[in-house]
């Protein structure tokens, strides 16, 4: 596979490109290694390096390195730690109600929870995910997706899960580096390999995932948007003005999309993509995550240490001195919560 740099978290955290060659930066056993070994405890998980946040009901849930799932159920004045099976890093968390969520991460690792956090069980890994690729493209007779598929297996598991879709309390799709895509119809128990139907034969990577009604819009590098208005089963190829990847997006209807991505680049297609304008931003940082506040208001979080809100046709800062670097955010009923490499910080209100 060609080497491209799949980690946008940690472009996120440490605010630099890191140039992955052949598993350099980790080997596939010492992820496999993490992957097999509890989360690493902390004596104060909301001051870890958080990746994302989610909400359990009331429950702030926010997960991070070293597989450390950090809870708050008094808005996020005080936090505990959660169970988890494993200590890769956790770059995503979605819940579909109060009690059950999915968390996803390096080693192709998907956790599960059913009682809002408190417990996780481990129901996906880089080697089986890799081995339902290779299942799915025997059945296609694709020699060329044999290959691939034969590559994951040999590889182990060092692929990272980058989005999650929780559709509702069944319905999940998982997305990730070189274009691996897996949906499940029963919560995560038995899966299937949705990379096929994807127009994307160069294997880009995957950084977001959005749904609307029954419209799934996919995001990644290189200007990679793709666009189902039929729940996934079919996807069209967007054509952007910017060849960057995008980090982050927003579906906010069937026909409004917002990508965000390198260089404080965020563009805005009122048509389903066939066209798209700018929304200026007052830096060219990296914008890393997209979100709405109560109001509805569209929110991003800049690399340069700032959440910027929606102002007509720009994005302006809502705080006036920096956080540490932000890698998520969380619209909570008691404001909004940024996810930072030194924790869960509140975001300070506007100037």
């Amino acid at each position: 596979m060609t080497t491209r740099v799949p980690f946008p978290w940690l472009l996120r955290a440490a605010g630099i490109a890191f140039s992955l060659v052949a598993c350099s930066c980790a080997s596939a056993a010492a992820v496999g290694d993490a992957l097999d070994r509890p989360a690493v405890a902390a004596a104060q998980p909301a001051r870890s390096v958080l990746l994302d946040a989610s909400l359990a009901g009331t429950r702030i849930v926010a997960v991070g390195e070293r597989g450390i799932v950090a809870l708050s159920d008094d808005g996020a004045r005080t936090w505990r730690q959660a169970s988890v099976p494993t200590s890769v890093t956790l770059t995503v968390v979605r819940f579909a109600d109060a009690r059950h969520g999915w968390a996803a991460g390096h080693g192709g690792a998907l956790l599960a929870t059913d009682d809002g956090g408190e417990h996780w069980t481990r129901l996906l890994d880089g080697r089986r995910a890799a081995q339902i690729v290779l299942d799915s493209a025997r059945a296609s007779g694709d020699a060329r997706a044999v290959r691939d598929a034969e590559r994951l297996v040999t590889d182990g598991p060092d692929k990272p899960w980058l989005d999650l879709l929780v559709r509702d309390a069944q319905r999940l799709l998982v997305v990730g580096a070189y274009g691996l895509a897996l949906h499940s119809d029963d919560g995560g128990r038995t899966w299937s390999a949705w990379t096929p139907r994807l127009p994307n034969p160069k294997g880009l990577h995957l950084y977001a995932a959005r749904q609307h009604g029954a419209a799934v819009l996919l995001a990644g590098e290189q200007g990679l948007a793709m666009l189902s208005h039929d729940e996934g089963r079919t996807f069209r190829r967007l054509e952007t003005p910017y060849k960057g990847s995008w980090f982050a997006a927003d579906l906010a209807s069937a026909q409004e999309i917002v990508l965000a991505g390198l260089r404080g680049t965020v563009l805005r297609s009122p048509d389903g993509g066939d066209s798209w304008t700018p929304l200026a931003t007052p830096m060219r940082a990296n914008i890393t995550a997209l979100a709405r506040d109560g109001r509805g208001r569209l929110l991003a979080v800049s690399q340069a240490g700032f959440v910027l809100g929606r102002d007509g046709e720009r994005l302006v800062p809502l705080h006036a001195q920096p956080l540490p670097p932000p890698n998520g955010l969380l619209a909570t009923p008691g404001g909004l919560l940024a996810l930072t490499i030194q924790g869960a910080l509140p975001v300070p209100a506007a100037p």
